[in-house]
């Protein structure tokens, strides 16, 4: 089996990535700054302490033959980046530009990259596939879409093969290994409806209630961490068989509302949750829901947590748990 670098391996889509690796026989090794990831989510492999802007430190990283690497290292929150665009693009592009050298220097030839549906912007169709124009609307989507193009350059000039997964919503977290999803500041809807649910958050808010959807919130596509982790093991093969610069976006095609996720953490929590109206916030698209039949006809990938009382469920289970 292979021996993968999965850098940001102490976040949350990069521990459940790592997990996953670990259970179909490769061998990982985690690089990580350890500024919003958790030391203790390295249960998988050793771990590297190191930054992608600093160029030295990376080679401790290759000191043993590397076979592939997955890049989960950025920043992440679209506000921070339209607040503050250069730390943006230092960390994610210029950071990723360190890491690439580093592979070169070190004869590694196959990259997952971790993307997003930001690179898209407004969404100008019901599901987005592949084809959608790409137009960020925030330097956080801007350095990911200007990320996958150096990718497609490098495939031109050095061979490199490389797929980069542009996730919708990951949610959902894999309780009985011990990891789910931790940030601070948390941004994310469905961790902050728990949270509320717990009485450990701050007061929930809904930020739009006057948008042309089933009940005036923001649509979403929710998908499982398990099942973009399983994406990216897929993404592994594909490398293996094809050469070049790929692209999928993953979701489940189905779009949840805002008020849909709390009713159905009501259900699955037994608790009440209150929340407080919002205005809207400048540039949430009303819908945003993936179209992943590239990936399912290329990669073979479909999710296997697609229901939203599961994906909701197993957060629940990780938040509720003692020792979070």
């Amino acid at each position: 089996m292979s021996h993968v670098l999965v850098c940001g391996g102490a976040g949350y889509v990069g521990s459940h990535a790592a997990s996953v690796l670990a259970g179909h026989g490769h061998r990982v090794t985690v690089l990580d700054n350890l500024s919003t990831g958790h030391r203790d989510a390295v249960r998988w492999g050793r771990l590297v302490e190191a930054d992608l802007l600093v160029p030295e430190q990376l080679d401790r990283a290759f000191e043993e033959p590397v076979d592939a690497v997955m890049h989960f290292c950025a920043l992440s929150l679209v506000g921070e980046s339209v607040a503050n665009p250069y730390a943006y693009y230092r960390n994610n592009v210029a950071g990723t530009l360190n890491l690439l050298e580093a592979m070169k220097r070190h004869g590694v030839d196959r990259l997952v990259f971790s993307s997003t549906a930001a690179v898209f912007g407004q969404p100008q169709s019901a599901r987005i596939d592949e084809d959608h124009p790409q137009a960020p609307i925030n330097p956080y989507g801007a350095s990911k879409a200007m990320v996958e193009e150096i990718l497609r350059h490098a495939a031109q000039a050095y061979g490199l093969r490389s797929v980069a997964l542009r996730y919708f919503n990951a949610a959902g977290a894999a309780a009985d290994r011990g990891i789910g999803e931790s940030h601070s500041p948390e941004t994310h809807l469905i961790p902050n409806v728990l949270r509320a649910a717990l009485g450990t958050g701050p007061a929930l808010k809904v930020f739009g209630t006057d948008y042309s959807t089933v009940d005036g919130t923001c649509v979403r596509d929710y998908v499982h961490v398990l099942d973009l982790a399983d994406a990216h093991v897929l993404a592994l093969g594909l490398m293996d068989r094809e050469a070049g610069a790929h692209a999928f976006n993953l979701g489940n095609g189905n779009g949840f509302s805002v008020l849909e996720v709390i009713e159905t953490a009501r259900r699955v929590t037994g608790r009440d949750i209150a929340f407080d109206a919002a205005p809207r916030r400048a540039g949430d698209p009303a819908v945003l829901v993936a179209s992943s039949d590239r990936a399912r006809d290329v990669l073979g990938w479909s999710p296997r947590h697609a229901a939203l009382d599961e994906i909701i469920d197993s957060a629940w289970r990780w938040h509720s748990a003692p020792a979070y």
